[in-house]
């Protein structure tokens, strides 16, 4: 324990979930009642038929399939049954022969030729048809050339018997070697383990092979069985939903040469999206896994199924390490194929730690307050186009343009969105728009430059006498003859 410990760290418990390993069980709720499984640990569906009425004979149309299906006690009794009809039934077939001739009666008389020679009661018509079914012929029992009707039976009874015989014995090697018993040597991991891989929660589960020979273009799937209701009120009590072990990227064909961990990650697109610890106690739900591929050795079709329920899912948990480099080889450790150890987990879902993750980002309070500064701005804008609007056309005039001050503002109230929108910019912007060539002092100068150009224009657009009281630095008005103030201050007013 103590090598395992310097080996994975202090904080991590190991827990074996085996019946012959030695850890403790890891901690649980309550046990519920026995949970009703869909599919078994061994991969046996609990799914039973009934009601079919008249759909049986369904099943003697196929009674190839249907006899290959029984289990095997009732395939031997209907092997050993088959044969002894049919033997006592052509067995009765000759004695009839032998009795309607009258061959019972004069098996003993030496210049009679009977049908069959030799056969004078039931038990020795028996013996000369499975002499005659097995070619054994000892040759004390024959067919003569007086009997017609013995010759068409031996013919009947010939194409019967390679019949039954290809019928049969082709049912029971069928039956032996089913690839079912494949399945047995392929095994699933007796939990699945909720915990983070690559930053990502990740629902995880083993599977290994213990035979030397390879599962060829092995693939594996998974469903999850779940009850839901759908909008329409239409309540699905098994409803099949497929969870994704890499189908897009080609993680679901197995290379089955030693245990593989077979990952679901938990995302948006994941029926687990909501799922964290505490939903767990009160989720009912079941993964169905399905492993299929080619025998090496026969090329048949294999196919191992199991499932887990959700109280077989540990949250928080990690498989142990089982494959370790030897001398020349790499030794897979069976004694620790089910066994967890516990790894720190948030107990969160998915989905709530998107939504704390949101929460807590710094970049929703400045675009808030953008959106305020904007309107305000533009508030402003409206009400001096107002006051523009009431200035007399000579003053209008004198600024250069009409729309000069809302451009102006315009471009003051920019400059202010984008100090607020420094916080949504990337670092590398924010370092760029902070270099002393654009502060805020030259924006200013400029700002103040364009305001001043438009006055210079003015004054250079008036009458010499008019630009020489101007430079005077004095007013005007003061120097204007008494008529020009008067009209000056008749049209202002």
């Amino acid at each position: 324990m103590s090598a395992l410990r310097r080996k994975l760290g202090d904080e991590y418990q190991v827990v074996s979930t085996s019946a012959s390993g030695g850890g403790l069980p890891p901690p649980r709720s309550a046990p519920r009642g026995k949970r009703q499984r869909f599919v078994d640990k061994n991969g046996r569906c609990n799914v039973q038929h009934g009601n079919l009425g008249g759909e049986t004979s369904r099943y003697l149309s196929d009674l190839f399939t249907t006899l290959v299906d029984l289990k095997w006690r009732w395939n031997l009794f209907i092997f050993i049954l088959t044969y002894t009809v049919a033997w006592l039934f052509m067995a009765s077939m000759w004695w009839v022969i032998a009795y309607m001739r009258g061959d019972l009666n004069k098996a003993h008389d030496d210049s009679y030729t009977p049908c069959v020679a030799n056969v004078y009661n039931f038990p020795s018509a028996f013996l000369f048809f499975i002499e005659t079914e097995a070619t054994i012929g000892y040759g004390y029992r024959y067919i003569t050339d007086k009997c017609p009707e013995g010759i068409i039976l031996f013919l009947f009874q010939s194409i019967l018997g390679s019949i039954v015989d290809a019928f049969l014995i082709g049912c029971m090697f069928i039956k032996m070697s089913q690839p079912k018993k494949r399945a047995e040597t392929l095994m699933f991991s007796e939990h699945a383990a909720i915990s983070m891989r690559d930053g990502k929660l990740t629902l995880m589960f083993r599977v290994g092979n213990l035979r030397n020979s390879h599962m060829v273009s092995a693939q594996i799937r998974c469903k999850l069985l779940k009850s839901r209701q759908t909008p329409e009120g239409e309540f699905l009590p098994l409803d099949q939903l497929e969870l994704d072990v890499g189908f897009s990227t080609g993680a679901d064909q197995l290379f089955l040469v030693s245990p593989l961990t077979i990952c679901h990650v938990i995302d948006s697109k994941s029926p687990f999206y909501d799922l964290s610890q505490r939903s767990m106690h009160t989720e009912q739900f079941e993964i169905v896994v399905i492993l299929e591929g080619i025998v090496e050795t026969t090329g048949m079709t294999c196919q191992a199924r199991t499932s887990y329920t959700e109280d077989e899912v540990l949250w928080g948990h990690r498989f142990f390490p089982v494959i370790s480099l030897e001398e020349g080889f790499f030794k897979v450790d069976y004694s620790q194929f089910h066994a967890t150890f516990e790894v720190p987990t948030p107990p969160y879902s998915v989905k709530e730690q998107e939504e704390m993750l949101l929460m807590s980002s710094p970049l929703i309070a400045p675009a808030v307050s953008n959106s305020k500064e904007r309107n305000n701005s533009v508030e402003c804008l409206d009400g001096l186009d107002e006051v523009g609007t009431k200035l007399p056309s000579k003053l209008q005039k004198i600024t250069g343009r009409d729309d000069f001050p809302k451009k102006l503002l315009r471009m003051s109230s920019t400059t202010s969105e984008k100090a607020y929108s420094m916080g949504d910019l990337p670092m590398k912007l924010q370092r760029i728009s902070s270099v002393p060539g654009n502060s805020e002092e030259k924006l200013g100068s400029k700002t103040t430059k364009m305001m001043s150009d438009p006055m210079s224009q003015s004054v250079a657009e008036l009458p010499p006498k008019l630009q020489k009281l101007s430079g005077g630095g004095g007013r005007m008005e003061g120097n204007l003859p008494p008529k020009l103030r008067k009209m000056n201050s008749d049209r202002f007013t």
